[in-house]
């Protein structure tokens, strides 16, 4: 290896390690968002149970956001675990991060309350 190739791939690891690793960053955000989440829909859940004690909506409304955040959670996991490694630093992708990480933090806080109201306004249309 020349002096050129090993000043360049020494650049190349030092810009690498002041960049962002997308991977880990979306990784991170996706399990503070599943805690989030998940103590949204316990709340949520526990105060819908309470209202509409002898309604079946709202264990209907615990499954359905169970089914509903897993494969929404995988689909941005895979997304960004399947960077390279020089892609994973790439400052180029900042927007689509951007994007994926309020897309992902919409979803995980607007769910719960969305699908818990939706199901209570159905239990009222049909009462």
């Amino acid at each position: 290896m020349d002096k050129f190739t090993r000043a360049s791939a020494y650049m190349h690891a030092e810009a690498r390690q002041t960049t962002a690793d997308w991977r880990r960053r979306m990784s991170d955000h996706i399990a503070y968002a599943l805690l989030v989440y998940t103590a949204l829909q316990i709340f949520v859940t526990i105060g819908a149970l309470k209202s509409e004690s002898e309604s079946l909506l709202p264990y209907l409304a615990l499954v359905m956001l169970v089914v509903a955040i897993i494969p929404a959670c995988r689909r941005f996991e895979n997304r960004w675990n399947r960077l390279s490694d020089d892609q994973a630093h790439d400052p180029a992708l900042a927007p689509a991060y951007k994007r994926d990480r309020a897309a992902l933090w919409l979803l995980a806080i607007g769910l719960p309350f969305a699908l818990t109201g939706l199901l209570k306004g159905l239990a009222h249309f049909f009462a």
